[in-house]
């Protein structure tokens, strides 16, 4: 599990190194923080401070890995579909988009199966994120588009540190 956190962890910050030069003027690239776009998982009731994660329980460690997984399946998805329409995305970009997606459910499987053995339940109900999340129809002026898909990116490279670091913690508490 730590292994697949890691590597999603390492192929986003690639491909948001690579989205920005491909798509992003540098100028933009300034903007972006004050852009004003919320992350996806910005609601998510995730431990923030050092104090915080270390009061939490291991379960709720791995609650939280597992809300942060299933929160982005839909949104990844959304965007290979945006990305998708780019003129001239290259096709190391698009391929490691849909790489991050399917390792995405590896992991939430293997995080699924920790939960299990730590409770010693046999059944855990795993929920998707809210259906309807993104609109893909939905065909925005192209500058808007390429900022939200930076900031979706930006978003899941830090969410998938947030998800490598909490496993890494648990594996130290055990």
């Amino acid at each position: 599990v730590i292994q697949h956190a890691e590597l999603i962890y390492r192929v986003s910050e690639e491909s948001c190194s690579l989205f920005e030069e491909m798509f992003l003027p540098f100028p933009l690239r300034l903007q972006s923080s004050q852009a004003g776009y919320a992350c996806v998982t910005k609601a998510l009731p995730m431990p923030s401070s050092k104090s915080e994660i270390q009061q939490i329980s291991d379960k709720w460690l791995l609650h939280s890995v597992l809300m942060l997984v299933q929160s982005w399946i839909e949104p990844l998805v959304y965007l290979q579909t945006t990305m998708d329409r780019y003129d001239h995305a290259p096709d190391m970009l698009l391929n490691k988009t849909k790489w991050v997606s399917d390792k995405l459910l590896s992991l939430e499987q293997g995080v699924v199966v920790l939960i299990k053995k730590m409770l010693e339940e046999g059944t855990l109900a795993t929920t998707s994120s809210e259906q309807g999340l993104f609109q893909s129809d939905v065909q925005p002026e192209m500058l808007e588009s390429v900022m939200r898909d930076y900031t979706l990116l930006n978003c899941f490279k830090k969410d998938a540190h947030k998800m490598e670091t909490f496993l890494k913690l648990l594996k130290c508490r055990q």
